[in-house]
């Protein structure tokens, strides 16, 4: 039976290399991001939104860490980072796709990055149907939740993972 191995591989074979990589700061980004989507009970886990908030606040926890980082020393650390990262204001695709860019150029990362660039895509590839908080004129108003248009899934998700964040 193998063992996990400081280094993120499990040596099935026993050799002690060649083993299966796993992706150990991914795995704690995610734990984490689900620890605080719970915490903040806003929508119902398994939903198209909690989904939609756990990859998104997923890939924040774990583009803002550096590649070769510790992933022990993550909890409780840089919540105040995650937020601002999360905040309507901030250029959260853009800074994505820069940190997903510059990691595929270090070499940093491995099964992670792969994790972390699968989610990305399906955060912006996948589209749904949503209230369009962004086009209102008069933020004052309430909000007509009957007037619907199609969002990409980040854009779901991005705004749950930082009143989750908040709320923590």
């Amino acid at each position: 039976m193998g063992a996990l191995l400081p280094e993120s591989t499990n040596d099935t074979g026993g050799t002690g290399g060649g083993g299966l990589a796993v992706p150990m700061a991914w795995l704690c980004a995610e734990y984490l991001a689900d620890e605080v989507l719970r915490r903040a009970s806003l929508v119902p886990p398994g939903s198209l939104e909690y989904r939609a908030g756990l990859q998104a606040l997923t890939l924040t926890v774990h583009l803002a860490e550096e590649p070769d980082g510790p992933t022990g020393t993550r909890a409780g650390r840089r919540p105040d980072e995650w937020l601002r990262r999360t905040a309507y204001d901030r250029p959260w695709p853009p800074w994505v796709e820069g940190r997903l860019a510059e990691r595929s150029t270090t070499g940093g990362d491995g099964p992670d990055l792969a994790l972390a660039r699968t989610a990305w895509s399906r955060l912006r590839d996948t589209w749904v149907r949503a209230v369009d908080l962004d086009d209102r004129t008069d933020p004052a108003s309430p909000v007509d939740e009957t007037e619907q248009i199609w969002l990409p899934a980040w854009k779901l998700g991005l705004p749950l993972a930082h009143l989750s964040l908040y709320l923590h």
